[in-house]
């Protein structure tokens, strides 16, 4: 399956969450897309629960179902909780990172400044959006991208960092990756531990 890029409304109202970002339509439309969306919902098994938990975390991150599976593998042989390594590693993702320290306003914008050549690690370019960063490595704005429109919008007032895992320097517009988030310093409303019991049948 390619990489989603419909409209945001319509994953929206199928999880009832904003997974694309802020979205009008929830407000509006307050049911599932499509000519069943104001249908009576029936009850959902337990697989089709796991399966729409994964597809959230997909969604969020922009990950495509090859590339999640490879990931949960990584976060299956390190040591610690499953399904919170798993999120670890989404997180760690350069294209999630660059969104993450505001860089850029959603993580699809953040993607294409990646592939476009914006962004550096340690000084030197990266244009792959999966890249996983290791604790201690910068990422920044490349010096003849730091006027772009995209950036500079995005870091209006932005004086540090809200995340805590993640350092700010507003003057030289580069960021530090400190170290792999807790869980619960992740705000998405994720339920990892079906992932987990997915990928365990």
């Amino acid at each position: 399956m390619a990489r989603y890029t419909g409209p945001k409304s319509k994953i929206a109202r199928r999880f009832g969450e904003p997974i694309l970002g802020p979205s009008k339509a929830l407000a509006r439309k307050n049911y599932g897309p499509g000519q069943h969306g104001k249908g009576k919902r029936t009850k959902q098994s337990e697989y089709a629960l796991q399966l729409k938990e994964k597809q959230k975390v997909k969604y969020t991150y922009g990950i495509l179902e090859k590339q999640f599976e490879n990931l949960f593998h990584k976060a299956a042989v390190r040591e610690g909780i499953k399904g919170e390594n798993l999120l670890k590693l989404c997180e760690a993702r350069l294209d999630n990172t660059v969104y993450r320290l505001g860089i850029a306003p959603t993580r699809r914008a953040a993607r294409q400044l990646v592939i476009h050549k914006h962004i550096v690690v340690d000084g030197e370019i990266v244009n792959i959006p999966s890249y996983s960063l290791k604790p201690g490595q910068l990422v920044g704005v490349r010096e003849r991208s730091k006027s772009l429109e995209v950036v500079t919008n995005s870091l209006v007032g932005k004086t540090g960092s809200r995340f805590s895992w993640l350092e700010w320097e507003t003057s030289t517009m580069t960021g530090k990756f400190l170290s792999y988030p807790e869980r619960t310093d992740i705000p998405e409303n994720f339920n990892e531990q079906a992932i987990v019991e997915l990928y365990s049948k």
